[in-house]
């Protein structure tokens, strides 16, 4: 994990981490259309897929994953939306 990733400002938080897959991952997917181009969404997860989720939705849907990051017993996963 980068620093920068550490540092990043998330324009828009999503809570789920009380939520099971594929719940965090239609969290993530609903903010982002919430949000400007070009704006950061975090979601905060417990559940351990998402990160591999995230990427993956990304990478077909042309937004950019940035990273996950593990605090305490959850996880931010970021994504920027890119259009």
């Amino acid at each position: 994990m980068s620093t920068e990733v550490k540092d990043v400002a998330a324009d828009k938080v999503v809570d789920a981490r009380g939520s099971g897959c594929p719940g965090p991952l239609v969290e993530l997917i609903r903010a982002l259309k919430e949000v400007e181009i070009g704006s950061i969404v975090e979601v905060w997860t417990k559940e351990p897929r998402t990160k591999d989720d995230a990427k993956a939705w990304c990478s077909r849907s042309g937004h950019q994953f940035l990273g996950a990051i593990q605090v305490d017993d959850y996880e931010r996963v970021l994504v920027k939306r890119m259009k």
